[in-house]
């Protein structure tokens, strides 16, 4: 087996366990990635040495969760995160244990992990790569496997049955059946687990390569349906036209289009969601079924399940927002007004990710994208930005304090007629001057009723 290769502070680091009679490990994941080829600089050690022990050795510890056997040592101008090998009591709430043993022997400690791939030792003295629960066969065969008894191990931390199909979105493995057959019957297990971890979890699957295999198998254990049950009713939900799938599978499709094209997060979230609304609003016929508005009710739904996991706030802004506007119908006969309207409503952020969205929709039905149409809209957009016309309340020549500084009484009504100024601006930009901006004010504000004498 290849040896695992250890940077000159690495060793240096693990020297200091060895002069004192201890050994140091790098366990987990990075292993598994470098065996597969892959970059994975983000090193979990562990040691036989007990966290007071640790302490005793370096100058600058941190305690990060000593209780755990867990310290993080600065070194060398670098952070060392360390865990004492241990055995760990019952996990009465399904995700942490009730206690934990330290102990000296790495065998034992590697039997409490999660799966045979994730479970791999090197030595940090020589690189020496352990393999004590036939990992290397496993990655081989491209094969998640739990540790032992896999009821146990889902039993100990709910949380690795969402693990094993992101691992599986990771690196196009498949799921072994013993280990497939205790996620489908402990999947309720998951309602124990906190939403921030969910999210993480959901995150990373869609940043994978292959998010279908990740969300395929979320369908076939029914996690979707826990989960996300708006996402999975559209299952055979069948949509006619030049749709050739169910509305969950389209869903899935356009996340993997956005995938294989390297977009971002948020736009593989919005395709994965963008016609999530499909089965709240679908009236059956018999050539092909409609969904009036769907993208209004699928707004909605994103809110509520991205509000849920807590995710940040202009993630829900973007991502919402794009399943709003995804059915954009942009025509050759829009007129100036309408493209700088459209620049407004969707923002000079947001559109690049849109258009990123519509290719991913138009892969996953056709195989292929016709982008004829965006980029004669993006070219208009290019002109208009290059004329300087004004697009948002900011670009205006007035602002709330200038209508003030004329007469116009504090409150609400001063963003009402800046939002009027807009509009105007919008369909005519040579209007956007101080004074002619000030006068169409004032007969707004007149024609409301709501002005002081002026």
């Amino acid at each position: 087996m290849q040896s695992f290769p250890l940077t000159k502070t690495i060793r240096s680091f693990a020297t200091r366990f060895k002069d004192a009679g201890f050994s140091l490990y790098i366990v987990g994941g990075a292993i598994r990635d470098f065996l597969l080829g892959f970059e994975n600089d983000d090193f979990d050690f562990t040691t036989d040495a007990q966290p007071g022990e640790v302490m005793a050795l370096f100058k600058h510890v941190i305690p990060t969760g000593i209780d755990h056997g867990t310290v993080t040592v600065l070194f060398e101008n670098q952070k060392f995160e360390v865990t004492t090998f241990r055995t760990e009591g019952n996990y009465l709430d399904g995700r942490h244990p009730s206690s934990v043993t330290f102990i000296r022997n790495l065998e034992e400690d590697l039997k409490r992990r999660d799966f045979t791939i994730n479970a791999f030792a090197a030595d940090c003295i020589e690189g020496t790569i352990l393999d004590l629960n036939k990992g290397l066969d496993d990655l081989h065969n491209r094969v998640i496997r739990a540790i032992g008894v896999p009821y146990q191990r889902f039993e100990e931390d709910a949380l690795r049955i969402f693990r094993a199909c992101r691992i599986a979105a990771k690196l196009n493995f498949h799921i072994e059946q013993e280990t497939l057959d205790a996620m489908i019957s402990m999947k309720e297990n998951l309602c124990k687990v906190s939403a921030e971890r969910i999210r993480e979890e959901l995150f990373k699957l869609v940043s994978s390569d292959h998010p279908t295999i990740g969300l395929r198998y979320m369908q076939r254990t029914s996690m979707l349906s826990q989960l996300f049950p708006s996402l999975a009713k559209g299952e055979k939900i069948e949509q006619g036209g030049m749709h050739h799938e169910d509305v969950l599978s389209h869903n899935i499709a356009t996340c993997q289009a956005a995938a294989d094209l390297r977009y971002s997060l948020e736009v593989r979230l919005a395709g994965l969601f963008h016609d999530i609304g499909k089965s709240e609003t679908v009236v059956f016929h018999d050539d092909r079924n409609t969904f009036y508005q769907h993208e209004v009710v699928g707004e909605k739904q994103t809110k509520k399940i991205l509000q849920s996991l807590k995710a940040s706030n202009e993630q829900i802004r973007i991502i919402s927002l794009l399943v709003r506007e995804h059915m954009f119908a942009y025509q050759s006969n829009w007129s100036d007004s309408a493209v700088r309207r459209f620049i407004n409503r969707i923002g000079l952020d947001i559109i690049p990710m849109l258009f990123q969205l519509r290719i991913a929709d138009q892969i996953a039905i056709h195989g292929n994208a016709d982008t004829t149409a965006l980029d004669e809209l993006q070219a208009r957009i290019d002109f208009i930005l290059e004329e300087h016309d004004a697009l948002s309340i900011k670009d205006l020549a007035i602002n709330g304090n200038d209508l003030i500084s004329a007469g116009f009484p504090k409150g609400v009504q001063i963003g009402r007629t800046l939002a009027y100024l807009l509009d105007t601006v919008l369909d005519d930009p040579k209007q956007n001057n101080r004074e002619q901006l000030l006068t169409i004010a004032k007969n707004f504000q007149s024609t409301v009723g709501s002005t002081t004498a002026l």
